[in-house]
């Protein structure tokens, strides 16, 4: 005979506890899984910086800083970037000054009135296309068309446009995602009260993108101030200072590293590394720049 304990149903804190306990073990193997995934993909690039600033470090000294090769031997024991720091920043402050406008024009008009018109979706294409493009592509147009072509002479400029090519694409998907993330409410509020259009994506949808962007906007500068090929087919080599980039060859850190580490000895193998570190904490000095101006101009929360 069944007695009445035993066609008594399992509570459902004992369901709980039992589905619990399964779960719980589940989430403790995919933690464990993603953890083990980013020390796999951490280790080399631990490994890479350590490895440059242990051997750049110990190079790096004011005369580092602020000399350059003019008049030194491969052997000797001086020298340093000045020149090649001076060429790289203002080649990719002309780079930016060109692409950013240009890409951010290009991502209001695909978010904004380009919906469903067939102008938008050839520039879409075109936007996708560019950024399969080799960097020795770029560097190649340019030396085609600027310098072989137009008859103007290597230069800074002509890098600069090289790689505001490499650029542009990055700007314009980058601006293109944070616009589309503003959610569609802020615009209607702005419409219904009578703003313009115009007025709406300045005063409005611009802002509240602004992190955003500007973080696709220092994606795009650490991926071209590392570019070499663009650099060697249209600013050229030089070991002296040039701070005009519009006239005579100029030099750039990745040419810089590209010459020292082509030339068998010690000494100017280490110039390389040093160049290698200098450009690193560039590329780092910039990013911090852009987070500390993104987060000056991101909209208070809580309050």
């Amino acid at each position: 005979m069944t007695t009445t304990q035993d066609i008594v149903p399992r509570g459902p804190v004992d369901v709980v506890a039992s589905v619990s306990l399964g779960r719980r073990l589940k989430d403790l193997f995919v933690r464990v899984l993603v953890w083990l995934a980013f020390a796999i993909a951490v280790v080399p690039l631990v490994s890479v910086i350590w490895l440059v600033v242990k051997n750049g470090l110990a190079r790096i000294d004011m005369t580092f800083l602020t000399h350059s090769m003019r008049n030194i031997a491969p052997r000797d024991p001086g020298g340093g970037a000045y020149h090649a720091i001076l060429g790289t920043l203002e080649q990719v402050l002309i780079a930016t000054i060109i692409s950013v406008p240009i890409g951010l024009l290009t991502a209001i008009y695909l978010v904004e009135y380009g919906k469903g018109r067939r102008l938008a979706r050839y520039i879409s294409f075109f936007v996708d296309v560019m950024t399969g493009i080799p960097s020795v592509v770029a560097g190649l147009f340019v030396l085609a068309f600027w310098i072989l072509i137009l008859g103007f002479q290597f230069s800074g400029f002509a890098g600069a446009l090289a790689l505001s090519i490499l650029m542009l694409p990055t700007v314009v998907r980058a601006a293109e995602e944070m616009l589309k993330l503003v959610p569609n409410e802020l615009r209607e509020a702005s419409y219904a009260l009578g703003v313009p259009r115009w007025k709406t994506i300045v005063r409005i949808v611009l802002p509240t993108a602004l992190t955003g962007i500007i973080t696709g906007v220092m994606l795009a500068i650490a991926r071209v101030a590392g570019e070499t090929a663009p650099l060697l087919l249209t600013v050229f080599f030089t070991s002296s200072i040039n701070p005009d980039p519009f006239n005579g060859p100029q030099m750039g850190l990745p040419l810089y590293i590209f010459d020292q580490m082509g030339r068998p000895n010690d000494t100017a193998i280490a110039r390389a590394w040093a160049g290698a570190l200098t450009l690193i904490v560039i590329v780092m000095l910039l990013n911090l720049v852009a987070r500390l101006i993104a987060w000056w101009r991101a909209p208070a929360k809580g309050r």
